[in-house]
């Protein structure tokens, strides 16, 4: 044999690591658009007290403000799902950008409370683009051993985004009353600019081309993204099959075996939500699962108001309250670094569990303090104004290790292709919701049984939590985004058997193996 026709290893090797630094790139230009949410959720905690003072609103009034962006997202949500399978997931990036851009420009130049909730309608749309198409880009671009890392890096960026609020409320606050807030807000539209630029660098989903018939651009991606030639053929293969296009049909453009539009988004509809198999119920009811959990244990309440919260322990000042609050930032950032480089070491469902646990813990923790401070309003404890800042970096900690990044990871990886947007969308919507719900009532709410009863009440849903991830959730490290379908029972619950052809027949029994 001539030594020319040998395999280089250290050629291979360089393929290899440049691939997965590309893979890399892709899913941190992607991840770029969890920023926006981030920003608006770590700037809003502290630009509201000036809001509240300059407008003159009432606590009813501030928390509507400050968590209707959640219920708006939804819109913007369920559109991401219906605008990324038209135009693709790389340009529905753009149009994310594009509108929280508008939005922070309206909040930034409102003049009155109306104006600043249309701002916060508008930049609650693109949020709601943002956070569904980021997470669903990045699974469907990266490899299955090392999506875990690369899927938590839009969460990642998320807590990247509230320290960077976080910082602007203490860089901003010195300002005039009439302008600080403003410009903490408006200034927001900078990181929409940035995205909407680092699209060009970005290659579309290979999932998205192959649904559209695009073979050699799909497996172009997938060259790039793979560790080898043969995996990349292989994992064609895969989505090829869960697309429902026959194995022997090659070539650069192919025509998808399809109905109409209207008459897929109604299959669709029907596979998911309207008449699901007990398989698809399953992994419907573990997005929708995971999702309610990490809002409903309070984690946008810690992070949302945080300052009110240090206020409610005994910190008066407002730069000692900004300060401890980038304290609270920074945790979450470099927490969420550790998660990252752990989830496919050891795998979701045991940092899942540590996660709600400790979460759990550090809410009963924060409960305590908050309930001992308030007992003696006219004296100051250090010991519980000790503990119920260990306890808030604690719970930020915990939550950003585990639930805070998988949320995003898991529902990007458990539904089946031909449901993937519209499942995605669907979970960000209980997300979404469920935040707008707590983080609306939480002034109100703290009124009724007081600030640390509602702690108290949050660590008891967390608990609940534990128990739904440890009873209800399979591991899924390692795993191809076409192989899910086996740990939820998608083989023996396919479509009936009366609606398949020949050819359907053999898609699903390949997706589901």
């Amino acid at each position: 044999m001539a030594s020319g026709a040998l395999p280089d290893p250290e050629a291979d090797a360089s393929k290899k690591h440049g691939n997965v630094k590309y893979a890399f790139t892709c899913a941190i230009c992607a991840s770029m658009a969890s920023i926006i949410l981030g920003y608006d959720i770590g700037v809003m905690s502290g630009a509201s007290l000036y809001i509240k003072k300059d407008l003159r609103i009432t606590d009813v009034q501030l928390e509507i403000l400050v968590g209707v962006m959640n219920v708006y997202s939804l819109i913007g949500a369920f559109a991401a799902g219906r605008t990324s399978d038209w135009i693709g997931r790389r340009f529905t990036v753009v149009v994310a950008a594009t509108i929280f851009f508008v939005g922070a420009l309206l909040m930034g130049f409102a003049v009155n409370y109306a104006m600043l909730m249309a701002g916060r309608f508008v930049a609650g749309v693109g949020v709601g683009y943002a956070i569904m198409i980021a997470p669903v880009y990045t699974a469907e671009i990266s490899p299955a051993s090392s999506r875990g890392l690369l899927t938590s890096f839009p969460d990642f960026f998320i807590n990247l985004g509230i320290l960077l609020g976080y910082v602007s409320n203490y860089a901003f606050a010195r300002l005039p009353l009439y302008l600080g807030w403003r410009v903490m807000l408006g200034i927001g539209a900078a990181p929409s600019v940035l995205l909407a630029l680092m699209v060009f660098v970005m290659p579309e989903s290979p999932r998205w081309l192959v649904k559209n018939g695009r073979l050699a651009d799909a497996m172009a991606v997938l060259e790039k993204t793979s560790a080898t030639p043969e995996e990349a053929a292989e994992r064609l293969a895969d989505i090829k099959a869960a697309a429902g296009i026959p194995e022997d049909l090659d070539g650069d453009v192919v025509t998808v075996p399809d109905e109409d539009r209207n008459s897929k988004e109604t299959q669709v509809w029907k596979e998911l939500i309207l008449s699901p198999t007990p398989a698809m119920r399953r992994i419907l009811l573990s997005a929708l699962g995971i999702h309610f959990f990490q809002q409903a244990s309070g984690s946008d309440c810690v992070v949302l108001y945080s300052p009110r919260v240090f206020k409610s322990a005994g910190i008066t000042d407002d730069n000692k309250l900004l300060g401890t609050t980038c304290a609270v930032g920074v945790s979450k950032t470099l927490f969420i670094l550790v998660a990252t480089f752990l989830l496919d070491r050891v795998g979701r469902r045991p940092l899942l569990l540590c996660s709600a646990g400790g979460m759990m813990v550090s809410l009963v923790g924060l409960g305590t303090g908050l309930t001992v401070v308030g007992h003696h309003p006219d004296t100051k404890i250090p010991w519980a104004v000790t503990l119920c800042i260990a306890s808030t970096l604690a719970y930020v900690a915990f939550f950003s290790v585990g639930l805070g990044p998988i949320t995003g990871v898991y529902t990007s990886e458990i539904f089946p292709l031909q449901v993937r947007a519209l499942g995605f969308a669907v979970g960000v919507a209980c997300n979404r919701l469920t935040s707008g719900v707590v983080s609306m009532t939480f002034l109100s709410l703290s009124k009724a049984i007081t600030i640390g009863g509602s702690f108290f009440l949050y660590g008891g849903v967390a608990a609940l939590g534990c128990v739904f991830f440890f009873t209800y959730l399979p591991e899924t490290r390692g795993r191809t985004l076409e192989e899910m379908g086996r740990l939820f029972g998608m083989a023996d619950t396919s479509m009936a058997e009366a609606e398949r052809t020949p050819g359907e027949e053999k898609v699903v029994q390949m997706a589901a193996t």
